[in-house]
């Protein structure tokens, strides 16, 4: 068994990974902002299974080792490529990035916001806490990101304190 034979030709693995590669990421965008920035295990397992399961698209049953390189490489430059043009090409941006959405203005959470991105206010709730904000009240506005993070603005004159973390192992008892 020779490593290095191909059975499918090298341009065919990369149009198979080039086209793997962006509907995946299609995938992934219509899943929507909040999914990718808050990932949760039953997450991890679906990308980790989505990556079996397009293994084999990608290469069309070619196990050598040059097809499995060229599959590699093409993933490689592709993101690359997707990465620069995202941040450079705004019709391009707009297919692959989210914009950031409003979720709440002065104190009221914008509910048609909220269900579009499928955030519960009690989420709201938290990452308001977690910005030091007890209530959604003296929240200005609050914005999920295209990371999927939620940003607080609060309104002014609110004190803003930041609860200390605390690390297990450095915690005492």
């Amino acid at each position: 068994m020779n490593v290095f034979a191909m059975s499918v030709p090298w341009y065919e693995i990369l149009l198979r990974t080039f086209v793997v590669y962006f509907t995946v990421l299609v995938l992934l965008r219509v899943a929507g902002k909040r999914e990718l920035g808050q990932m949760t295990p039953f997450d991890l397992v679906v990308i980790l299974v989505i990556a079996n399961s397009v293994q084999n698209a990608m290469t069309g049953g070619d196990n050598s080792l040059i097809g499995g390189m060229i599959a590699a490489a093409t993933l490689t430059v592709v993101n690359i490529a997707v990465g620069r043009w995202g941040s450079r090409v705004p019709f391009f941006r707009r297919l692959v990035a989210s914009e950031p959405t409003l979720l709440l203005r002065d104190g009221k959470p914008l509910k048609a916001a909220l269900d579009k991105e499928r955030i519960d206010i009690e989420e709201l709730e938290m990452a308001a806490r977690q910005h030091g904000i007890a209530d959604l009240a003296d929240v200005t506005a609050a914005v999920l990101e295209e990371d999927g993070s939620i940003s607080i603005i609060p309104k002014e004159g609110t004190k803003v304190r930041r609860s200390a973390r605390h690390f297990r192992q450095f915690r005492n008892h």
